[in-house]
């Protein structure tokens, strides 16, 4: 089984709640507030690692969350921040939102990316003394966080690019130049998954992924090759295999037009990189008559390379002239985004919303604020909150969305009426 993408959950932990102690002592009276902060939750980490190159094992496991931070204590004790929960992904995992957003490109080993970040710890009751609020009796709630869903692609991160149609001998050809081991017969869709090898030429290195599964039609989600496309994205040259014998009754010029089409169909930028033509199963009739074809009509545009992959015919002409190609070849790049944040940053901005003849609520980031702050059952939290509405002016704003006395306020859990 080979998973190349996924959707999983993810969850920063929630902060901590301040604590509304008040200091007690022998022999010390009024000791007055002492309520020490929640502590921070833990982060959602995702670190790319050329350790994994699937994503199997989000199949298995499907939520990530991080630890919540603790309440604060007495004496001002902080409590404990949350735990990060670290994700591993391949290199070359990106991450999206549900509506295709990306957050993240996983593009190097060793990277890290904060995907969501823990909530903020309540204050406790120590930061809300005045000196005409000697004992105040309430503290912060926690910033509380919400999990979300993510979607995971992998876009294998190769130099090279193994295309065409099925059997033939893109799998052979990789056995052959490099150490791989892809499993190889003679019928169509033998590959179900890309895979990767590395050919050494002199003191160089490359790396090629045998694509799987292209068909007229793929760009268009017929076959196999609709899952795996987006493999090729990453590649710096492709290499198109043909069966230059025409030996499935197929005409090899209009396969390579067919496949030059899906690909270009999937994704129009990849015009731009350079092609090599591998002209495989030269030991088969009607092959050399082929070739002639095909150089005749294309032979000008591409280097062409025949290949008997099966006797290791023309290996060391390939693995040079891919080596050379990769010389002059674009960089692999990660890919231009501007980040998208599943986290709304807190801010203390709000509008009015009318939902009645003579209803109004109030929504934005105030009120999220003051929920986290303000404790109805406590008369100074209460006071504080009155004078936050006043002070940032939602009571103006109110009558002039044309609420009036008696009129029905709603900010988040709180339902009250507007007086003078």
């Amino acid at each position: 089984m080979f998973i190349d993408k996924v959707k999983i959950y993810i969850k920063a932990g929630s902060g901590g709640d301040g604590s509304a102690s008040l200091h007690t002592e022998k022999y010390v009276p009024n000791g007055g507030p002492d309520g020490g902060d929640g502590g921070k939750g833990g982060d959602v980490v995702f670190v790319a690692s050329t350790s994994e190159n699937t994503l199997n094992a989000f199949h298995y496991q499907k939520h990530f969350r991080a630890g919540n931070g603790e309440n604060g204590g007495r004496q001002r004790s902080y409590g404990k921040s949350g735990k990060d929960i670290v994700v591993t992904v391949p290199v070359g995992t990106v991450v999206k939102s549900t509506d295709g957003n990306i957050i993240a490109d996983m593009f190097s080993d060793g990277q890290r990316e904060v995907i969501l970040t823990g909530g903020k710890g309540g204050r406790g009751n120590y930061h809300f003394k005045t000196s005409r609020r000697q004992s105040p009796s309430f503290a912060e709630l926690g910033q509380k966080c919400d999990e979300y869903e993510v979607t995971l692609e992998l876009k294998t991160i190769a130099d090279v690019g193994l295309v065409g149609f099925p059997n033939v001998g893109k799998s052979t050809l990789l056995s052959v130049v490099s150490s791989a081991k892809p499993k190889i017969a003679n019928y169509h869709f033998t590959t179900l998954s890309p895979n990767l090898g590395v050919v050494s030429y002199h003191d160089e290195s490359f790396v090629i992924a045998d694509i799987p599964g292209l068909i007229e039609g793929a760009s268009e989600g017929l076959g196999l090759g609709h899952s795996f496309l987006r493999h090729i994205e990453r590649t710096r040259l492709l290499v198109h295999v043909l069966d230059i014998s025409g030996s499935e009754n197929r005409d090899p010029l209009e396969d390579f037009q067919l496949i030059n089409n899906e690909i270009y169909s999937y994704d129009a930028a990849l015009k731009q990189l350079p092609m090599v033509v591998v002209a495989n199963k030269m030991d088969m009739p009607g092959a050399e008559e082929n070739l002639a074809r095909f150089k005749a009509k294309y032979g000008s545009r591409y280097k062409i390379i025949p290949m008997t992959t099966i006797i290791h015919e023309g290996v060391d002409e390939f693995i040079m002239t891919v080596a050379n190609g990769l010389k002059d070849a674009p960089k692999i790049k990660p890919i231009e985004f501007a980040p998208y944040k599943l986290q709304s940053e807190e801010n203390d901005s709000f509008e009015i919303v009318k939902l009645d003849a003579d209803v109004y609520e109030v929504v934005g980031g105030l009120v999220d604020m003051l929920s986290r702050k303000v404790d109805l059952d406590d008369y100074d939290s209460f006071r504080y909150f009155q004078r936050v509405i006043k002070e940032r002016g939602v009571e103006n704003a109110l009558r002039k969305a044309g609420a009036h006395n008696g009129s029905t306020v709603i900010m988040g859990e709180i339902e009250f009426d507007l007086v003078d």
